[in-house]
């Protein structure tokens, strides 16, 4: 069936719309030491902007403490300064080898602040599917116009791509779930 291809393909973009917010929620800070929450940072080194995990290893050596240690003393300040402008809320400590980051415990405020941030997070993702199901639902159109495909076809791919995005949105509430229980958890 010719409609197939495009319902595959909207399900390739419901799949990067779910690694994305999974990439998201693993930057949240919840509490607890997390590579994801700065490894993506950019770091201005060597006069180009890079992500700190291609300037540095970042290693928890317990799970309050995120240890960033530059291959190149010089870039020190230079991951001090990214993760002062991030908006991590966290202080870098220079200890002359890395950097060395305290994770400190959530308050109650932040931790519902976070629970705003998931679900706007969610919501994001479900724009994404559903911007992706609108394209596919053009392009069924377009097969209609050019006498492609019947009507009672088209209704019929637009029913099968509704279970899909169906599919994806509680997937999507699911994980929200999830890091709204896991953040609120003291």
């Amino acid at each position: 069936m010719i409609t197939a291809q495009y319902i595959t393909s909207a399900k390739a973009e419901f799949e990067k719309a779910m690694t994305h917010l999974k990439d998201e929620y693993g930057k949240l800070q919840v509490g607890r030491a997390h590579p994801g929450l700065v490894e993506g940072l950019l770091v201005d080194a060597y006069g180009i902007s890079q992500p700190l995990k291609a300037v540095a290893s970042v290693t928890i050596p317990d799970a309050k403490t995120i240890q960033i240690t530059p291959w190149d003393r010089s870039v020190i300040s230079s991951v001090e300064k990214a993760i002062r402008e991030s908006n991590l809320g966290l202080n870098p400590v220079n200890n002359g080898a890395g950097v060395i980051l305290n994770i400190p415990p959530l308050t109650e405020e932040r931790r519902v602040e976070l629970s705003k941030v998931v679900k706007k997070l969610a919501e994001e993702a479900k724009i994404a599917i559903r911007n992706s199901r609108q394209t596919a639902h053009s392009k069924f159109k377009e097969l209609e116009g050019a006498k492609q495909i019947t009507e009672d076809e088209k209704f019929g791919a637009e029913a099968d791509l509704q279970k899909v995005v169906d599919e994806y949105n509680k997937k999507i509430d699911e994980q929200e779930k999830v890091k709204v229980e896991q953040i609120m958890k003291i």
